[in-house]
C-alpha cells in the first residue's frame, strides 16, 4: 500500500493508495512518506489543499473504501451531498429504507473522510459525532469552510 503525508489546517493527514484508488484517510504521521509517491498521491494532496483553500468544491479521485454493501451505499450517499449542503442520518436513512442509527454506525466508519464529506451528515438537531481527524472540532471548521451555519446545531 503506498502511503503521503501532509500538514493541512486540521492537522497531519495521511493518505492511503492500493491499486488505482484511495482506500483511507488517517490523521497524523506528518513528514512520512513514500520514497516515490504515486501520481495518484500526488494529485490527491494537490486536490486536498485546493479544498482547504476554497478552490475546489468536489474531489474527483477514484476511491475504494473498504466495507460491506451498505457501508457502501452509505459512502456513496454522502459523497452525492454537494459542497455547502447538509443531509441528517435521517434524510439518507430513508433513500435506503433503514432508520438513523445505522446510517450514523456507518459514517462512523467512513475510511476517507473530508474526500467522502461525511462532515456533511449531521443529525435532527445536533451537528452529530465526527470520527474524522479531530473529532467535532473538524467538523465545525469543514462546515464553515463550507459556509455552512452552525447557529441551528450543537454539538452531542
Amino acid at each position: 500500500m503506498n502511503f503521503i503525508s501532509t500538514h493541512s489546517p486540521i492537522g497531519d493527514i495521511t493518505l492511503f493508495q492500493d491499486a488505482d484508488a484511495i482506500v483511507a484517510l488517517e490523521g497524523g504521521w506528518a513528514g512520512s512518506q513514500q520514497d516515490a509517491p504515486t501520481p495518484l498521491l500526488k494529485e490527491a494532496i494537490r486536490q486536498f489543499h485546493a479544498y482547504f483553500t476554497g478552490a475546489l468544491t468536489s474531489f474527483d479521485l477514484p476511491l475504494a473504501p473498504p466495507g460491506s454493501s451498505f457501508q457502501q451505499d452509505i459512502c456513496q450517499r454522502i459523497q452525492e451531498i454537494p459542497y455547502g449542503e447538509t443531509r441528517t442520518y435521517k434524510d439518507i436513512a430513508t433513500q435506503l429504507d433503514t432508520s438513523p442509527r445505522p446510517v450514523g454506525n456507518a459514517c462512523s466508519r467512513n475510511p476517507i473522510p473530508i474526500i467522502i464529506p461525511c462532515h456533511r451528515v449531521r443529525g435532527t438537531i445536533t451537528l452529530g459525532g465526527y470520527s474524522g481527524p479531530g473529532g467535532i472540532d473538524t467538523k465545525q471548521h469543514l462546515l464553515r469552510l463550507e459556509s455552512i451555519a452552525l447557529r441551528d446545531l450543537s454539538p452531542r
